[in-house]
């Protein structure tokens, strides 16, 4: 369950008043609505706001110097102040193409760096720590030895890294998914960074979700800097797909700007790396590119001529492998990463309590003769281990094969029987 507070609002910056409030340079605020015009013809006030996600004072104030220099005039003007229509002029539309052709990006507008890691610094301070009452609540009905939960649970109230280690199967991607639910609270992100005149775009729709709507207060409701948007903590899970470059900013030809790397997108969030060890560069590799994060938490990038710059990356760390931690990693690398947690086979007890809780999900009463049958006769019959990841499967196929014949789903030996030979190769021809 994410917590937010009544008092959210006050996590977002606030609102600038004037063009030098906003920590920009009146000629990049001035490109970007030159950009923007350009691409809309006539543009109302109210609709370029939204586009560019600056108060009316701030673009009245650029747009005033865009039409001093004859690059803007009015369109059209109705009965309020705010009630009125921009567009470019011919010269306007020559200068707004010379800039969309220098610099292509055209969105909302960015917030300074230093602004960026002031605010990354403030929000370290106010959000709340992961205690033992948030780990009984998230984790009470996954089965798990009260050790996983102590384990975890502590590794996350420190803010150390976590390495989750054992045999495929025994549920070591759910938990790591799971940590990130022991993170309450929210965060304010901003759509766009600035790095002297570059344009690092930060947000993403698919990992900054707008927190739940609070009773009483209309969705969306905000009254802090536009530019920032108010989420829950984000969580970004990486696989065997990741690469060294993958952690460094990737420049976005067609949106003109550069896109944040996974890190940093996990900012005062959860970076999960699912896999450990199958990646397409070597583990130790890896510990040493992140080695900043786990340490200090931050991360050092650099864009093309060389500048480099640090921001603060606080993003709680989570490993999760099938592979021995000491075949991957030397000593020095190990110790490193706070928190080593063995994951294995489920007692008896607490894997037929899983597949009781499966059951229940699908509707499907959960005979004991038939779990006796799958514990005594399958899982011991083949050497299979009761593994965490098993009873979701098992009574998925049940259904599946049940609705498949249009039948009622059963739990019998003859239904098991079908779901577990659809799952493990034997040899068989």
């Amino acid at each position: 369950m994410i917590d937010f507070a009544d008092d959210e609002q006050p996590l977002l910056p606030t609102p600038p008043r004037s063009v030098r409030d906003t920590g920009l340079e009146h000629a990049m605020l001035a490109e970007l609505a030159g950009k923007a015009l350009l691409g809309a013809g006539k543009c109302h006030l109210s609709v370029l706001t939204s586009r560019l996600r600056l108060s009316i004072n701030v673009l009245r104030e650029v747009l005033d110097g865009l039409q001093a220099e004859q690059l803007v005039e009015v369109a059209w003007r109705g009965d309020s102040e705010v009630d009125v229509q921009y567009q470019l002029t011919g010269i306007g539309r020559q200068r707004a193409a010379q800039w969309l052709e220098r610099a292509p990006y055209v969105g909302p507008a960015p917030v300074p760096l230093e602004a960026w890691r002031a605010q990354l610094q403030r929000q370290a301070l106010q959000l709340p720590p992961v205690l033992a009452a948030d780990v009984a609540s998230v984790f009470a009905d996954d089965c798990l030895p009260p050790r996983i939960h102590e384990l975890v649970g502590a590794a996350m109230h420190a803010g150390r890294s976590v390495c989750l280690y054992g045999p495929s199967g025994s549920g070591k991607s759910t938990l790591a998914r799971k940590l990130g639910c022991l993170l309450q609270g929210g965060v304010a992100v901003p759509y766009a960074v600035a790095v002297g005149n570059t344009v690092i775009q930060l947000y993403d729709a698919a990992v900054h979700l707008a927190p739940p709507p609070l009773p009483g207060r209309p969705t969306g409701a905000r009254g802090g800097d536009m530019r920032w948007l108010l989420c829950q903590r984000p969580m970004v899970q990486l696989g065997a797909e990741l690469d060294g470059a993958m952690l460094d900013l990737r420049h976005d030809a067609a949106g003109g700007c550069y896109l944040a790397p996974p890190q940093l997108k996990a900012c005062h969030g959860l970076l999960i790396i699912d896999d450990l060890g199958r990646q397409r560069l070597p583990a130790s590799a890896l510990l040493n590119r992140l080695a900043q994060l786990l340490d200090s938490g931050t991360d050092q990038l650099a864009l093309p001529g060389g500048h480099a710059f640090s921001v603060p990356c606080q993003a709680a760390l989570a490993f999760a492998t099938n592979l021995a931690p000491h075949t991957l990693l030397d000593g020095a690398a190990l110790r490193r990463i706070g928190y080593k947690v063995a994951l294995g086979p489920l007692p008896e007890a607490s894997y037929r309590s899983l597949l009781r809780q499966q059951c229940r999900a699908r509707g499907i009463e959960a005979d004991e003769a038939a779990l006796a049958y799958l514990v005594g006769e399958l899982h011991q019959g083949s050497g299979q281990p009761l593994l965490a990841s098993l009873p979701r499967e098992i009574v998925a196929r049940v259904a599946e094969f049940a609705g498949f014949a249009g039948t009622v789903p059963n739990l019998n030996p003859a239904t098991l029987d079908q779901a577990w030979t659809s799952m493990f190769a034997d040899g068989a021809v």
